[in-house]
């Protein structure tokens, strides 16, 4: 058996903060499905506004290349300090610590192949910044990062990443079933019975979170930054014809792989979103539970979309998972029993943060990490620069 303790690290699109988590993560056989993971600590660290607003800026086009080029290094020192009080929390020395998984913050990503400057290849691109040998260098730890762009190499989107640790805790011999992840954007792993990596389809189901919170942060002119517990949607009433119209967006109807982020629908798209709330005389409430809505039967239409067959039951993580206007709304629109990652011993915070720590141990232990049927990669490879202290 290998063992291994291993921080995750993740920042994603909602950028409210990096999560860390430290995990014990032990290998017993040469399948994804032989590792197990034990989240021994969890913590976040959130950005204050002026951070939070200089990132907004670089990821939605505003900001220079010097600025993504400081916050590159900026972001490194916030990760690593992340990692050593997430260590810390689990008892544990940064020297028996084997390695830091991170995410990376991503700031642009384009899932459409554009064309080289030099011949007629076309590729996908994708950034993320958080330096991570900045992070090796301040915490001592070797660090594995930027793991997008291997799948990328290999003409794949380089998202959704987590059907690896999907498939590694959630994967039954008996049941059907969907993790779908709901934070800034939602993404669902179809785990049939017995599944393993060839039988997996994943993909970006639409906006998670990101709709809801910037249509929050809009009405409330900052004051508030999301919808917590659902309490505005649960007060108002959805419009079912901006809903329509909305869902009649090009990327619900394309076919996986498929992979989409802020640059679609991000702070843009929400000020749309209000204007035409707006233009239909909608209070605050209803805009809210319009945008909630949105999320729940994008997911429930990607599901009658594209999977094979109805689940049997749905998983879901990541920040969504507190919503219960969220998950009513989700539950009304499927015919699956919809349950918290909570049950299954990993909580709803924790499982991207370890889902990179996960990547991480697969990549020191040479294990191919990505999911081809997610990607659209043309083949398994080792995601992750490793980056050791010097």
């Amino acid at each position: 058996m290998i063992e291994r303790v291993v921080v995750g690290l993740m920042s994603g699109t909602s950028l409210d903060g990096v999560d860390a988590a430290c995990c014990l993560i032990r290998r017993d056989g040469k399948t994804i499905r032989d590792y197990d993971v034990t989240v021994e600590s969890f913590v976040t660290r959130e950005y204050d506004p002026d951070f939070r607003e200089r990132l907004e800026r670089v990821c939605s086009d505003g900001g220079t290349v010097a600025e993504a080029c400081r916050l590159n290094v900026e972001l490194g020192a916030v990760f690593a300090d992340a990692a050593v009080a997430a260590a810390s929390a689990a008892n544990r020395e940064l020297a028996t610590v084997d390695a830091i998984g991170s995410h990376g913050q991503t700031v642009r990503h384009e899932p459409e192949p554009r064309s080289l400057p030099v011949g007629d290849e076309r590729r996908r691109s994708t950034l993320q910044i958080g330096d991570g040998s900045y992070i090796a260098e301040r915490t001592g730890v070797t660090t594995v990062a930027d793991f997008r762009t291997a799948d990328v190499a290999v003409g794949g989107h380089g998202a959704p990443l987590v059907p690896f640790a999907d498939l590694a805790l959630l994967a039954d011999d008996e049941s059907f079933r969907v993790a779908q992840n709901i934070g800034g954007i939602g993404n669902c792993t179809a785990l049939p019975p017995g599944a393993g990596r060839d039988d997996v389809t994943a993909f970006d189901t639409g906006p998670g979170n990101m709709v809801i919170d910037g249509v929050v942060e809009l009405l409330t002119g900052g004051e508030r930054t999301y919808d917590r517990d659902g309490r505005m949607a649960r007060e108002g009433t959805v419009d079912e014809d901006v809903l329509e119209d909305a869902l009649d967006e090009a990327y619900f109807r394309a076919e996986p792989p498929k992979s989409t982020g802020r640059e679609q629908f991000g702070r843009g798209y929400a000020r749309e979103f209000v204007a035409t709330c707006r233009d239909r005389n909608r209070s605050d409430a209803d805009i809210v539970a319009t945008a909630t809505a949105l999320t729940a039967r994008s997911i429930a239409d990607a599901y009658e979309r594209f999977l094979s067959e109805e689940p049997d039951e749905i998983v879901v993580s990541g920040g969504g998972a507190y919503n219960a206007t969220l998950l009513d709304m989700l539950g009304a629109e499927v015919d699956a029993p919809v349950r918290t990652i909570d049950e299954y011993g990993v909580g709803s915070d924790t499982k991207e943060a370890a889902a990179f720590a996960l990547l991480a141990a697969a990549a020191l232990d040479g294990v191919p990490n990505n999911v081809p049927g997610a990607t659209g990669a043309d083949r398994p490879v080792v995601m992750g620069k490793r980056c050791p202290p010097t």
